[in-house]
């Protein structure tokens, strides 16, 4: 799995530090070994979970903004985690209501070292951590409106809420309110070539 994790993060723009494979193969070893037990995640295949968790992930890079990030709905933990290991000097904050895959979050940014990064089993619109964030990203997790009603207030004033989505989100752009301010990014993901991939940057409304 190392030169398969190895060439694809060579494939991505901006390359990912050679260096870091194996804290992401280390990653992938244990989303594969606890989704035995544990149903974290429907994809299995390793080569898939490399395009769709890992590469999926890492292409946000370019879109963050700051040095707070807060990824609502984050699952067994992407994007943050791939991107928490990509991007050392930021902080990274993973929130997601459900406590097992919560649980397996704590558990790789134990075994990576990976200070920084700080999950916690919360829902969005429950989680009050005394501060705004420069860069709100979620991957998959509802339309953009109900996105922007649950985890819009976590926004700082000059932040970004990234949205990822996989085909372009027509209809829930118009139902963006007048109060935020969007751009559309095609997004190119080495092994989904065939798929569609866009993220959503919205900014609050002058």
């Amino acid at each position: 799995m190392v030169q398969r994790v190895g060439d694809a993060l060579g494939a991505l723009q901006p390359a990912v530090p050679a260096e870091l494979v194996p804290q992401f193969v280390s990653l992938l070893q244990e989303l594969e070994r606890w989704n035995r037990k544990v149903n974290l995640t429907a994809i299995r295949d390793p080569d898939e979970m490399i395009s769709v968790h890992l590469l999926d992930s890492l292409v946000a890079r370019p879109l963050l903004h700051g040095v707070r990030v807060l990824d609502v709905g984050t699952g067994a933990g992407f994007p943050g985690l791939p991107l928490a290991i990509a991007e050392p000097d930021r902080q990274f904050e993973l929130v997601d209501s459900n406590l097992k895959k919560i649980m397996f979050v704590q558990h790789v940014t134990g075994l990576l070292g990976l200070s920084n990064v700080h999950a916690v089993q919360s829902r969005s619109e429950d989680y009050a951590p005394g501060h705004r964030f420069d860069t709100v990203i979620a991957r998959a997790v509802a339309t953009l409106p109900r996105l922007l009603d649950i985890a819009g207030h976590h926004v700082e004033g000059d932040g970004v809420f990234v949205a990822l989505k996989g085909r372009y989100p027509a209809k829930e752009l118009k139902d963006v309110p007048e109060t935020w301010e969007y751009d559309v990014k095609d997004l190119d993901v080495p092994g989904l070539e065939k798929e569609s991939r866009h993220a959503v940057l919205l900014r609050r409304a002058a």
